[in-house]
This record gives C-alpha cells, structure tokens and sequence, in this order.
C-alpha cells in the first residue's frame, strides 16, 4: 500500500508556494471585483478587453510555455550536478530564451490586428478597441516569458517561495491601476461604456496597468536568481552543453502545446460570438443580459483556484521528487508519489468544487458590478465548470510523470485525443444560440477534465504498471460522499438566508452576500470534516498535519 503521508520537507516547501499563491489569487479576486465595477461584468467593452488581454498569455503557452514549464527543471537538475552547478547550461538556456521571446513579441504586437480578426469573432465596430489594447498587451509575451524561465530555474535549484510570490506584485500594481481608473475615468454604472465613447486616457490606465503588473511579476525574480550565485552571464553557446537532449524532449511538447492551446483557440473564437451578439440581446425588449467571454475567464478563474493554490504547490515540489526517482531509476518511488500527491490534492479539490457550486450565487455577485442579472449569469456558467475542478487537477500531476522521466510524446498523444474530443463539443456548443453558447463551452470544458483522468490513466498504467488508483478511487468516493453531505448542509444554510430568491437577503446587498459566504463556507467546512472522520479518511490527516503542526508552534 503506498505510502499516505507526505514528507515534510515537501510539505513545508508546498506550504510557502500555497501561501505566496493564495495571497495571489485573494488579491486577484480583489482585481476581477474591481475590474467589474470599472467597465463592467456583461458589457461589450468588457469583453473586448478580456479577448485582448488573455491571447498575451495564450500566444506564449502555444509557442514557448509547455518547454518553460514542464522540460527545463529535470534538464536544469542534471545540469546542477555538474562542477559548474549548471552555470554555462542555464546561461544558455536564457540567453537564447530571452532572445526568442523578445522576437515573439514584437512580431505579435504587430501582427496583432491579424491576430485578432483570426482568433476572435468581433465585427468591424469591435476590432479597433481591441487593436488598441492588443498594442499595450501584447508586449506582456516577453515578460510572461521571462517570469517562467527565471522562476524555473528558482525552482530547479530547490528556491520555491519567489516563483509563487512574483504574482502578487503584479496584482497589487493592477488593482492599483484599476482604482485609478475609477477615480479619473468612473465606472460602467455611471459611463455605460462602450467603444464609441472609450478613450485613449482610458486604454493607457486599464492596459498600461495590466502590463506594468506583468513586466515586474519577472523583474523581481531577478533579485532571487541573482542569490542562487550561479554566475550566469550572456552566452550564445549551444554546442557541448546538453541543448539537443532538451530539443528532443522539447519538440514533443511544442507540439502538445500547439495542439492544446489549438483547442483553446477553438473555445476563444466560439465564445466571442455570445460576445458580438450582445448589442442585439441588449436591444431585445426587455434587454436580455446574457454570458460572453468574460464571464467563461471569471468563472475558470473561480474553479482554478483550488488548482492553483493547492496542486500547483504540491506538483511543483512532487515533480521534482519523481524527477529524481527516475534519474535513479526508482520506479517505486515514483508511483508512491502520484498516489499519495493525488490523495492529498484530493481532500481540498472535491471539498473545494462542493463550495464552489454551492456559493457560486453569492460568490459572483461580488465580481458583477452590483448587477444581481449579471452574477445569476457568472453563477450559472461557473456552477457548469466547478464540478469538474477535482478532475482538473488530478489530471495535472498525473501527466507530471511523464514529463519528469523527459517523456514529452506521450503527453503529445494524450493531448491530441482529448483536443479533438474538445473541439468537437465546442463546435457542438457554437451550434446553440447565442445565449446559451458560453454555457455550452463550460460543460464541454467539463466533459474534458473528465476524459483527461481517464485518458491519463489509461497511459500511466502503461508506463508505470500499478499506481495504487484502486486505492485512489476509494478514497475519492469517500471524498464526493462527505462532499455532498456539506453540499446537503451548505444548500440548507443558504436557503434560510434567500439565497434562492432573487429578492432574498444573500443577493440584496455584498454585504449579505458576504455572510452568507462566511456562514455557509463554515458550515460547509465543519461537516466535511467530521464527515472525513466518520469515513476515516486518513488523508486528511496527511493534507492538515503539516499545517496545523506549524499553527501549535
């Protein structure tokens, strides 16, 4: 039987990465309130500005992010035990990184008009904004390049912290740019912005912002990086010091990329039509408020939380201990890992998804604008998403494996089975009406992390023979089942406060939202946990030890 515990070493690097990434993703959340109440939850300004500024992001995934996040640290580790400590590879590594995302960028900006007109579905009225602000956030390619490869190597060299922390800056430089903007340019209640009335002042403070956020998330990695001693320096050399291994294995997980972010591109093209259909929905008497491509982004944002706070901490630690298992060929350990890493991540994301579909009414009036349509439309979209977080993050660590053991072809493979699957369902989605299309596109999102555990699944059993996933499947239905009894109670808890009446006290005021997320979240939390108990799951034990062990201290 594996191992259940996870060793503490690991836990206490997981628990500053989680601590670095929650502080983000609470700041974040701040950001996305405060971006509603500037332009807008539902708008058309809203949208255009959400399409521009997630295909920064989305260019440097498709072309460079998969060789960045998933090959450099088991090349960086062998690197470390050289005399040099990895100094004239990592060199290397950056140097023509840096040099190729420079060009990457500069060709998107100004590319981008093209890049537009090909990625989105926005009418001639639309795409001038959206140029413009491709033209301030477009640069952020560079940068989002940067952050990856320095903090990758923060990583390799065993310095977790920093590479988790960076985001908070650029949220706070954010938030900061967006509460300017509401003081020298007002908000969507009172402008009821769109691209006829924007103006140039509005674009530098909105887009100027964002990008300044991002280019110091990578800048202040600089000071760690330039801790770690290694001497590097500028350096064109690529012969003799091990680039054509990470080529081999990097080639494969280009094309993953491609193909994944591909699928992603279908999705982005599909829901900009819910986004150009707007004005006629708005015209309807009465007007019809219906979800665009913001409220899909706002609500993965919700569901990717217990993902980014939870499993990316403990996969980015546990990747680099099954890297290690295979240089030492220790098959054993590397199965040990998965099992006990998928237990764990297990105990926070079903409880996690249970609180998300739960709360999703009063959690999206906060992120609405005072619009209690707008957060009954973020709530429906993000209920259709949050069911499926728990499968989304175990199919994450499970495709880690692969990539520790320099094994990029498989994850090709997976990749290209579940990206057909996806973009048949998106393309069945872009068949419904226009309102009903971002609705469409969370359950064919849903429907993938599903097919993503079976499919992963199917090839690590292949590869590693047994990982103990009866074991894991056991404890997981003990999970749903203490799930949905705090779902039972959390559901009760938010009828007696109106959480079911468009009039009732938890949609009235944030304020009444916010107790009904206080005493409902509670509620939630408390009978999970003796429910875990009654069910004797022992990895709740392994998930909270370490944490509670440092509150006694």
């Amino acid at each position: 039987m594996a191992e259940n515990n996870i060793a503490p070493s690991t836990a206490r690097s997981s628990a500053v990465m989680a601590a670095g990434t929650l502080m983000s993703r609470v700041l974040g959340l701040v950001r996305t309130a405060l971006l509603a109440v500037a332009i807008g939850n539902t708008g058309l300004v809203t949208d255009i500005f959400s399409s521009a500024n997630v295909l920064p992001n989305f260019i440097y995934l498709l072309l460079a992010g998969g060789v960045f996040n998933a090959v450099l640290v088991p090349q960086i580790i062998k690197a470390s035990k050289r005399p040099d400590r990895g100094r004239e590879f990592v060199s290397s590594i950056m140097t023509l990184s840096l040099l190729g995302l420079a060009a990457l960028a500069l060709v998107a900006t100004i590319a981008a008009p093209w890049v537009l007109r090909v990625v989105t579905q926005l009418d001639e009225t639309q795409l001038p904004l959206a140029t413009t602000f491709a033209y301030w956030l477009f640069p952020q390619i560079f940068f989002y390049g940067a952050y990856a490869v320095i903090g990758q190597t923060l990583n390799a060299n065993g310095r977790f912290g920093a590479y988790m922390w960076a985001p908070v800056v650029n949220n706070v430089v954010a938030i900061a740019g967006i509460i300017l903007f509401i003081a020298l340019i007002g908000r969507e209640e009172s402008n009821a912005f769109s691209p006829d009335n924007w103006s140039t002042s509005a674009t530098v403070l909105l887009a100027g912002s964002t990008t300044l956020g991002i280019i110091l998330q990578a800048v202040v990695l600089l000071i760690p990086l330039r801790k770690l001693g290694l001497g590097l320096r500028f350096n064109l050399r690529m012969r003799g010091i091990g680039l054509r291994q990470t080529g081999r294995v990097a080639k494969w997980t280009i094309i993953t990329m491609l193909v994944g972010n591909g699928a992603y591109l279908v999705y982005t093209n599909i829901a900009t039509i819910a986004t150009a259909a707007r004005p006629a929905y708005a015209a309807m008497n009465p007007p019809e408020v219906i979800a665009g491509h913001l409220n899909l982004e706002t609500a993965s944002m919700f569901y990717m939380i217990p993902h980014s706070v939870i499993t990316l901490s403990l996969a980015t630690v546990l990747f680099n201990q099954m890297s290690h298992a295979y240089t030492e060929r220790n098959l054993g350990a590397v199965r040990d890992t998965i099992s006990s890493g998928l237990r764990a991540i297990g105990v926070a994301t079903v409880f996690c998804s249970a609180v998300l579909v739960v709360l999703a009414g009063p959690l999206s009036i906060w992120f609405s604008g005072n619009s209690v349509a707008s957060a009954v439309v973020q709530a429906q979209v993000l209920v259709l998403l949050a069911v499926s977080a728990p499968f989304l993050s175990a199919t994450f660590l499970m495709n880690r494996a692969f990539y520790a053991d320099e094994d990029g072809k498989t994850p090709m493979i997976m990749q290209i089975i579940l990206s057909v699957f996806g973009v048949a369902l998106a393309l069945g989605a872009a068949a419904l009406p226009p309102n009903r299309i971002v609705f469409g596109l969370a359950v064919a999102y849903s429907l993938g992390n599903i097919a993503g555990v079976i499919v992963s699944h199917i090839f690590l059993t292949r590869k590693l023979g047994s990982y103990g996933a009866g074991e894991i499947f056991d404890v997981h239905v003990r999970l749903t089942l203490a799930a949905l009894g705090c779902a039972v109670v959390g559901s009760a808890a938010l009828g007696v406060l109106g959480g079911y009446s468009a009039d009732g006290f938890a949609w009235s005021s944030l304020t009444g939202s916010l107790v009904a997320l206080l005493v409902c979240g509670s509620l939630m939390a408390a009978s999970y946990f003796f429910m875990l108990r009654a069910l004797k799951v022992k990895e709740l034990d392994a998930f909270l030890g370490p944490f509670l062990a440092k509150v006694r201290r």
